[in-house]
């Protein structure tokens, strides 16, 4: 059995521009501090995984990468910007970065009251794309069928592969997924790999977040997990 030791700061040359690098981050979440002290570097054409337990601060890595939390403490580049960076250029630059970030969380980002067609085509046009990309996101997950169906009335499944459709149609450089195999079924769990592989032909970066090591094993170039707050390496076992 060959295993896959994740350094959490990859082999790189120093004219390397990464994707996004966290440098001594620390967060605070509702006055808890929740990050201390991590370092993490994403280079172009990588995917991640990022392990650890309930409340050991994933979901909050997430987050600030996709420039919705400001650390307390130490620098967040995402995209080139500065994601703690203060005042109005501060805030332009974070906006601007924002349509280039995909994440999907535990929650789907959809309206419930629209359709699922509607739903995308709105992402499409906020995203400058037309319809036609929207139906072809929704057939590439197999939802085509359903795109008149109103978001509160479709199934959990059904709305995370519609979720992944938003991935599909917005093509990020920057994709963020948490859990992302949790409620899809077993022939729509390729889906996951799908997106990963398209984010390494666009040379973005993938983070994915996961309970199960199975599962990050064949779609992750290394991993870290998550301990006191800091990145540290984690051993993913290969066949």
């Amino acid at each position: 059995m060959q295993e896959l030791c994740a350094l959490t700061e990859p082999a790189s040359g120093p004219e390397d521009e990464p994707v996004a690098a966290l440098t001594s981050v620390h967060a605070t979440i509702a006055g808890t501090p929740v990050l201390r002290g991590l370092d993490l570097r994403l280079q172009a054409g990588e995917v991640v995984g990022l392990i650890g337990p309930n409340g050991s601060g994933k979901s909050t890595v997430l987050t600030m990468l996709a420039g919705l939390l400001r650390p307390v403490e130490g620098t967040c580049r995402v995209l080139g910007v500065d994601i703690g960076a203060d005042g109005a250029a501060g805030r332009a630059a974070r906006t601007e970065i924002r349509t280039s970030i995909t994440l999907i969380g535990h929650q789907p980002a959809l309206y419930p009251q629209l359709e699922l067609g509607e739903n995308l085509r709105l992402v499409a046009r906020l995203t400058g794309r037309d319809d036609a990309h929207a139906a072809s996101a929704l057939e590439a997950v197999g939802l085509a069928a359903a795109r008149h169906r109103r978001a509160d009335r479709c199934s959990h499944g059904m709305l995370r592969r519609a979720d992944l459709a938003r991935a599909l149609l917005t093509e990020p450089r920057l994709l963020l997924l948490d859990e992302a195999h949790a409620g899809l079924d077993r022939d729509s769990v390729h889906l996951v790999q799908v997106l990963t592989e398209g984010v390494r032909a666009r040379s973005g970066a993938c983070v994915l977040v996961s309970h199960e090591r199975d599962q990050l094993r064949p779609l992750v170039d290394r991993a870290v997990e998550l301990v006191d707050g800091a990145a540290v390496p984690a051993v993913v076992a290969t066949p």
